[in-house]
């Protein structure tokens, strides 16, 4: 596809596929009009980068569907002046749209190759605000934290505190919640709550699950 059609398509799924989901905040609608998709994922599937479907990564990750994660940042609110930690960022393409919205960003991948190419392709959009780092995704990054929010780009069969005890006190996160073998999961909000945490549930989304965040399996003696 040459330039013409690729921002064609990209308008294409800001008004077919996200703006019918209830995300009305324009700030994130224009960041899904700005941020070419297509340049986070492979050569071979430039063609197909604006289908409304989740696309398979190197390293197991995923390229959300768009209207999933739009929704999934409208949840969040974000701020002009907020910090934000995303985690499991893969080929940088959430990072990028937050990056628009935010004041600061740090994503955070488990994999080398995917935090460099990442990194490249933040670069030459020109988002001078985001970082990516190395790190484990149930670890967060909490030398760079607390953080106002955070965004888990996949779903969660669990969901570790030492993620959650990086936000801010006033601060959300927002993932997907997907039990084990369960047919769909539910994108969900999480904010303090008196000494925890409450978890809201948001709408359904047939999001995969990230495999640091897969149910732990119980040994039977």
């Amino acid at each position: 596809m040459n330039e013409m059609n690729l921002s064609a398509a990209r308008r294409m799924m800001v008004d077919c596929q996200i703006r019918p989901t209830k995300v009305t905040d324009e700030r994130v609608l224009e960041a899904f009009a700005t941020v070419p998709r297509e340049l986070f994922v492979g050569k071979s599937q430039r063609s197909i980068a604006y289908a409304d479907e989740d696309l398979p990564l190197p390293g197991g990750r995923w390229l959300l569907e768009p209207m999933v994660l739009a929704r999934l940042v409208q949840a969040l609110d974000v701020g002009m002046n907020d910090h934000v930690l995303i985690v499991g960022g893969a080929t940088g393409y959430g990072t990028a749209i937050l990056a628009q919205l935010a004041g600061s960003v740090i994503s955070i991948e488990t994999r080398a190759q995917l935090v460099e190419k990442s990194q490249e392709t933040l670069v030459s959009i020109g988002s001078d605000n985001a970082a990516v780092i190395k790190s484990r995704l149930s670890d967060g990054c909490s030398k760079e934290g607390p953080y106002e929010r955070i965004l888990v780009e996949g779903a969660v069969a669990h969901m570790p505190e030492k993620l959650l005890d990086q936000l801010t006190p006033k601060g959300k996160l927002v993932a997907v919640w997907r039990q084990a073998d369960a047919p769909v999961g539910v994108a969900s909000l999480w904010c303090r709550a008196g000494a925890g945490f409450a978890r809201t549930p948001l709408f359904d989304a047939q999001t995969p699950v990230l495999d640091e965040f897969k149910a732990k399996q119980e040994f039977v003696f």
